[in-house]
């Protein structure tokens, strides 16, 4: 049956191939082989199959070539942006901390000015009150002068009418009246000196007067300039903490809550920043001081921002020249399939790209450690650990500090690893977090 089928097939594919031979000549003769019509036709279908295979093959790989080519060109478009926006930024950020940092140095200088300012209506307000004091004195000595002036007139008429009626020698007259032309040349002198006594305070007190006025204009030029430094300094605070707080709240952190944990590491004497020295005599403090106590709490707390932001991990681990190959999340294995946590963020580079710390924290393991490979984990604050793995080199060892962008290591492929890349992790109290979550959310600040 099965002869049957094949020699009638033969016959109808011999109109299109016949029957062919192929001689093979050696040294002991010549043989041939017979190629039948079926068999030609199978070898031209098993060629036409493994052509159309090639160029499936090679038109598959093709598409993906060149997508994965769009894919690295539009990577390195948005990283190109991401780091012009970065650098923008970072540019004003320093003019912000400049700007700030301006405000303060004016601020001080308006601060010395108004303390001299003060000291000098202080002696002047007591050179006026030692002016007030002399001016009464005179007056009193003035008006007691004058009483004595009027008892000695008093008494020269009763000595004079005593004088006219008197019986007795002339002598004892004219001797009684010049001891009254002495008292009286005395009184006189002594009233001369006292009226040029009070030309003289009088004098004082009209320029105490002026110097006060002058003093008061002062303090008020003074005041509207304090007034403006206040201002410039309380709207560069609050363009300065919005990023900051904005920054915390994306990252799904507490503000309150980290910059009271700040605060307390900070809460010994003296303190980050202190408030304007108040009155030793019991005084309320004045609306000047008040506003100056304000602006700097308000400092302290930019200040315990600041803090915060540095020791958390909130810039990326690698430099520019990397692209991102696998986010945070359940994904397929690439080495045993299934499902699988990808507790971090893989960044692929070439091999020696630099890693830099997250942030400032102290190293708590640095070495070789099961599928991470070479691998360094970092204790920030607020229970929150970053881990860099699959290294090819560590440059910082266990128990070193390190600080926001110090290179701790290079990347490589070491540890259960399909190709040179760095995995980061960010993990919060032990549970791991999307560290996208953290450098998406310091791309506005630093």
């Amino acid at each position: 049956m099965k002869s049957r089928l094949t020699t009638r097939m033969n016959m109808m594919l011999e109109r299109h191939l016949p029957e062919q031979r192929l001689f093979l000549k050696s040294d002991d003769g010549t043989r041939f082989i017979r190629l039948r019509p079926a068999t030609q036709a199978a070898m031209i279908t098993g060629m036409g199959l493994f052509v159309g295979w090639t160029i499936i093959v090679t038109s598959i790989f093709l598409i993906d070539t060149i997508s994965a080519g769009n894919v690295r060109e539009q990577a390195q478009r948005e990283e190109l942006r991401v780091q012009e926006r970065l650098s923008e930024l970072e540019l004003l950020n320093d003019s912000r901390a400049a700007e700030v940092r301006r405000a303060q140095q004016r601020f001080a200088l308006a601060m010395d000015q108004v303390s001299e300012m003060q000291t000098r209506l202080l002696d002047s307000e007591e050179r006026r009150r030692e002016l007030e004091t002399a001016v009464d004195v005179v007056q009193l000595n003035l008006r007691d002068t004058r009483r004595e002036r009027d008892t000695a007139l008093m008494e020269l008429a009763s000595l004079q009418a005593e004088l006219e009626a008197e019986t007795g020698t002339v002598q004892t007259a004219a001797s009684r009246e010049r001891e009254l032309a002495r008292t009286l040349g005395f009184l006189t002198e002594a009233l001369e000196e006292t009226a040029t006594a009070r030309d003289e305070s009088s004098a004082r007190m009209a320029e105490a007067r002026a110097e006060v006025e002058a003093l008061n204009f002062a303090a008020a030029l003074a005041s509207e300039r304090q007034e403006r430094v206040f201002r410039q300094i309380e709207e560069a605070v609050a363009m300065s903490m919005e990023p900051l707080d904005e920054m915390f709240r994306a990252a799904g952190l507490a503000t309150d809550q980290i910059i009271g944990q700040v605060r307390a590491t900070y809460s010994g004497q003296g303190g980050p920043l202190m408030p304007i020295t108040m009155s030793t005599r019991g005084e309320e403090p004045d609306a000047m001081s008040l506003r100056a106590n304000e602006v700097l709490s308000a400092l302290d707390e930019l200040n315990l921002h600041r803090i915060a932001a540095e020791q958390l991990p909130f810039t990326m681990p690698v430099g520019s020249n990397v692209r991102l190959t696998s986010g945070f999340g359940y994904r397929t294995d690439p080495i045993n399939g299934g499902r699988r946590l990808h507790a971090g963020t893989d960044f692929a580079g070439p091999r020696g790209t630099p890693i830099y710390a997250g942030g400032d924290g102290v190293v708590i393991f640095a070495g070789r450690q099961s599928g991470y490979g070479l691998m360094v984990e970092i204790r920030h604050a607020f229970g929150i650990t970053t881990r860099y793995a699959h290294m090819s080199r560590l440059r910082v060892s266990e128990g070193e500090r390190v600080s926001r962008g110090d290179r701790i290591g290079d990347m490589g492929n070491t540890g259960r690893s399909t190709g040179t890349h760095l995995h980061y992790e960010v993990r919060r109290s032990g549970d791991p977090v999307n560290p996208m979550t953290f450098i998406t959310a310091g791309r506005d600040v630093f």
